[in-house]
């Protein structure tokens, strides 16, 4: 940066001695100023294009490095998670793709602008106060002048105006996403109107503020042009009598000009760049935002078994608590007598919404005065229960629509923390999580059945046998291999995802299996034999499920009473409501 800057002030010196050559009719001194020149040029040419490269280059593997840390905030502890469920920053996904790279571009852009204007505010100021004190005076109030009218009359709105544009095309472009990911259902329901109306909402919201926006800036460009176009006429009139009484040659003039032009180009940055600079400031508060969500705190982390010493009280609490809801029963030692429901829920009071639901790993699944609200405590949903599933065991939880059964399964799995009590987990890599409609990944066959591992020891010949136990026996075939890449959420029907999904449960042989409804596109016959697969591995297994014919592969129900009120029974006798 600094040769850039070297490299200018001697095309500016020459550019004058050329033209006061000319001026003399001196054609010596002529031809030498222009061979200077040239050999300034040959130098300067490559200088110019090695500085934009190293720009970039820096740029781009700064943005690598950002990218990575959001990604790690974001994945880290669930934070995507959560942020899609709780709102409040919108379009994270458009702020780590998108506004990371405009940041890092932008900041390493004005960098060194500014610095390369510094150097050269020093640089051609040393030659303009040689030559004209008075213009480098003019050119101190007038930058000045320019720079505070920019800043208090256009600043704060044309921030907040950039502000929501970037906020604006985000949500328009979600909205076009949306519609493409989810095609088939909006063609059935025949929604393309309803479609249509939300989108031309959003890109009405679009076209609203980019108008307000354009106005602002038609200001500001008014006051731009104005700005830059007074300093044309400025130099020669300051200059004009020492060159018209001969005191100056007019090759100083030029050079003078020259070096006006540079200087003012230094000082007037944010005059010149200011639409820029706000659309700047606009991304970094948004950036800013998303970086206090994933990174100014740490991570969520499971908290570890406390030791015997530390932990003597705290059992005796539970098993006091345990005592008190024997009537209740447990998976593991409830005998059919003792599994009645509670009796009615008295009016609760309010909640703690200091408190959450704390994960430990241990050797089994179990839960520990369990009491689950809905997110923000809106609503209470089971209160006080506890409950341990033994190796083997087969929970079904089952209740009216609503009453909180695929919340409970959330909190189970540490998705939502919004209440009290303790649940305990086999070490994460051995739970596994079969959700109604199964997640489909961009890949090969072999990668959707080791999901989410990235490598597996299992050779072909075991994955071809798996897909044949979950009834997928030609599906190898019929694809092209294990290896064949396809969409596979158009590929594959539902039915066929679901039990894609027991392969991958099949692959992983965890110790226990959550399914929220994981059958539910699948005839009897599929279902029993997958669920007569997965008790063969021996798993215990925690489902959701309302057809009658799933209660002889589980050996215990839950049953959901709504209001925070809940019954254990055998799964032996169990009748589903009418």
């Amino acid at each position: 940066m600094l040769c850039e800057t070297q490299l200018a002030v001697m095309l500016i010196d020459r550019t004058g001695e050329m033209t006061s050559a000319l001026a003399a009719k001196d054609r010596d001194r002529f031809w030498d100023a222009v061979r200077t020149c040239l050999l300034v040029l040959g130098f300067a040419v490559p200088v110019y294009a090695f500085y934009y490269y190293m720009r970039d280059a820096f740029s781009n593997h700064w943005r690598r490095w950002l990218t990575h840390r959001f990604l790690d905030g974001y994945l880290g502890g669930r934070r995507y998670y959560e942020l899609n469920t709780q709102g409040g920053i919108d379009n994270p996904d458009q702020r780590i793709s998108e506004d990371i790279n405009t940041f890092t571009g932008r900041s390493t852009h004005f960098l060194l602008i500014f610095v390369g204007a510094g150097m050269q505010l020093v640089a051609f100021s040393t030659v303009l106060w040689s030559i004209s004190k008075v213009l480098v005076a003019f050119l101190a109030v007038y930058a000045l002048l320019g720079t505070v009218v920019a800043l208090w009359v256009f600043g704060a709105p044309l921030i907040r105006l950039n502000f929501w544009q970037l906020r604006r095309e985000a949500d328009f472009r979600f909205g076009l996403m949306r519609l493409r990911e989810n095609a088939e259902s909006i063609a059935f329901y025949r929604g393309e109107s309803q479609e249509r109306a939300q989108l031309d909402h959003s890109f009405q919201a679009v076209f609203t503020n980019y108008a307000r926006l354009i106005k602002r800036q038609r200001s500001l460009n008014l006051f731009q042009r104005a700005f830059s176009q007074l300093t044309v006429v400025i130099p020669a009139i300051i200059l004009a009598d020492a060159v018209l009484s001969g005191d100056m040659e007019v090759g100083r003039a030029i050079q003078a000009a020259g070096a006006f032009a540079a200087v003012l180009a230094a000082v007037s940055l944010i005059v010149d760049n200011f639409e820029s600079l706000s659309r700047f400031v606009a991304g970094i508060g948004r950036l800013d935002t998303l970086a206090q969500a994933l990174l100014g705190a740490p991570a969520r982390r499971e908290e570890p078994a406390a030791p015997e010493a530390v932990s003597a009280a705290r059992k005796l609490r539970r098993q006091q608590k345990r005592d008190s809801r024997r009537q209740r029963g447990t998976p593991s030692a409830a005998p059919a007598s003792q599994a009645t429901p509670p009796a009615p829920a008295t009016k609760a009071a309010a909640p703690d919404t200091s408190r959450e639901i704390q994960a430990r790993e241990g050797e089994r699944l179990a839960i520990d005065g369990l009491t689950l609200y809905t997110p923000k405590f809106g609503r209470l949903l089971v209160k006080d229960l506890t409950l341990e599933l033994q190796p083997g065991d087969a929970l079904l939880i089952t209740g009216a629509s609503g009453c909180g059964k695929s919340s409970l399964l959330r909190a189970i799995a540490g998705l939502w923390r919004t209440g009290d009590g303790v649940v305990q987990h086999p070490p994460l890599d051995e739970v596994f999580f079969l959700p109604q409609r199964p997640y489909m990944q961009p890949g090969t066959l072999r990668s959707q059945m080791i999901y989410p591992a990235r490598t597996t020891a299992l050779d072909d010949a075991q994955l071809l046998q798996i897909l044949n136990d979950v009834h997928l026996p030609e599906l190898a075939d019929r694809v092209g291999g294990l290896d064949a890449t396809r969409d596979w959420e158009k590929q594959l029907s539902v039915g066929e995802q679901q039990r894609l999904a027991f392969a991958r449960v099949l692959v992983r042989q965890p110790r226990t299996v959550i399914l929220d409804e994981a059958t539910s596109a699948l005839d009897g016959a599929n279902e029993a034999a997958l669920y007569e697969r997965l008790r063969a591995s021996g798993a215990s297994i925690i489902s959701i499920a309302h057809r009658p014919a799933v209660l002889a592969h589980h050996t215990h129900v839950l049953q959901l009473l709504g209001e925070g009120r809940w019954a254990l029974h055998p799964a032996e006798g169990f009748q589903f409501e009418a």
